[in-house]
């Protein structure tokens, strides 16, 4: 699972790289290339909560496996737009193709671990969110300089079908591979799957007054407080991530020198993750992890805009990514509490369709300020607001709902 999301996430996300030459290439300016990475998250969101549902009636293996062989064709055929136009639309495809992915495996943890481990495992699944970046980042600067013109395509389209089709194949793997739960794993014993049923019947029994209907969990005051609190978080985590090797290349780095350096950032996020979810485990607590996670994001977002070298600014930068990254186990342990079933698939997808939003805002938001001031510092001032609110916010939410697991 955690090998999907990895090829999911550098699907996503190696537009921030191919932007180095593509943009010289297509002519693109600041703003059409933030709004056209930013589109993506609106075809996201609007077929998250229909996709996940599906998952949940349809079962994890087939609709996973259709999920990732589309959003690969997608991402691989982005290697040939030629205007804005093609550009908006593939990207919009890419987000629709993609929806339900997230939160169709947070769901799918939730068939195999209980509340108490929760957070550990979805930060161990979420951890492939940074590698895909540390791991991407000097893989795709090395796609960019050694495809440039091989077959008479530049290098940036060459990162586009290299990175896109791998999640086609991944697609087949989990149709022959992946069972729908415990119950159909076939490497398990009939007293493993007792054992897992057992535990995951505890936690329902503890969290009876739990939302289990579709209606009540959409309508749920902590749904949508939870869905801005993601959001806040999003903004920062895409407004840093797909402008950075821009940033970093008007710093005067050179590709491969953007693709080592982001390796420190991203990889220390990733074990950062853990360490998160691993203590939010042990105290049984989620609220102040997330938010000490998104006030950390904060702080290094403002910090990086007044740094007074570059190595000062990547510091910045890595400890915001630290506080961005390591709240996401947490983040993602809390909704559990209080969904069930049909209520969990629907909740978790309205909470990652109004957080993804903050996709959509954070690099148009850092593109739109970059071309009204020629800086970037605006941008990022702004998404340093953002994610203090959504610290704020879930501190807020925390005095309605019980804080321990």
């Amino acid at each position: 699972m955690m090998v999907l999301y990895l090829v999911s996430f550098l699907d996503r996300v190696n537009i921030g790289f191919a932007a180095l030459t593509m943009n010289a290439d297509l002519g693109f300016t600041p703003e059409i290339y933030g709004w056209g990475a930013g589109i993506f998250f609106l075809g996201y969101v609007l077929l998250e909560v229909p996709s996940n549902l599906a998952l949940e009636k349809v079962g994890a293996r087939i609709w996973i496996c259709r999920i990732m062989v589309t959003w690969g064709l997608i991402s691989a055929a982005t290697a040939f737009v030629t205007e804005p136009g093609h550009f908006y639309i593939l990207r919009f495809l890419l987000g629709a193709a993609e929806a339900g992915f997230l939160p169709g495996m947070i769901l799918y943890l939730g068939y195999w671990f209980p509340l108490s481990v929760r957070a550990r495992y979805i930060a161990l699944f979420m951890a492939a969110v940074p590698l895909a970046s540390a791991v991407g980042s000097p893989v795709s600067a090395l796609i960019l300089d050694m495809t440039h013109s091989a077959f008479g395509l530049a290098g940036w389209q060459w990162l586009f079908i290299m990175e896109g089709l791998p999640a086609c194949i991944l697609g087949l793997v989990v149709l022959a591979l992946l069972p729908d739960g415990p119950q159909s794993a076939s490497w398990l014993t009939r007293e493993e799957k007792a054992a897992i049923a057992d535990r995951l019947a505890a936690d329902q029994v503890d969290q009876a007054s739990a939302r289990h209907s579709l209606w009540p969990a959409l309508t749920d005051v902590r749904v949508l407080v939870l869905g801005l609190v993601y959001f806040g978080i999003v903004v920062g985590l895409y407004g840093i991530g797909l402008w950075l090797p821009q940033i970093m290349q008007s710093m005067g780095y050179a590709t491969r020198e953007i693709g080592l350096i982001l390796i420190v950032p991203y990889a220390l996020s990733a074990v950062a993750m853990l360490a998160f979810g691993r203590h939010s485990d042990r105290k049984g607590e989620r609220i102040l992890h997330v938010a000490a996670g998104a006030f950390l994001g904060a702080l290094g977002v403002a910090a990086s805009v007044h740094a007074g070298s570059h190595l000062l600014a990547v510091c910045a930068i890595t400890l915001a990514s630290i506080g961005i990254y390591g709240a996401l186990g947490p983040f993602w342990a809390v909704p559990p509490l209080f969904l069930r079933g049909t209520a969990a698939a629907a909740g978790i997808a309205l909470i990652n369709s109004i957080g993804n939003l903050g996709g959509f805002v954070g690099p148009f938001l850092v593109g739109w300020t970059r071309q009204a001031t020629g800086r970037f510092e605006a941008g990022f001032e702004l998404l340093a607001v953002l994610l203090a609110l959504a610290g704020i916010l879930v501190i807020l939410l925390g005095r309605r709902m019980p804080r321990r697991a």
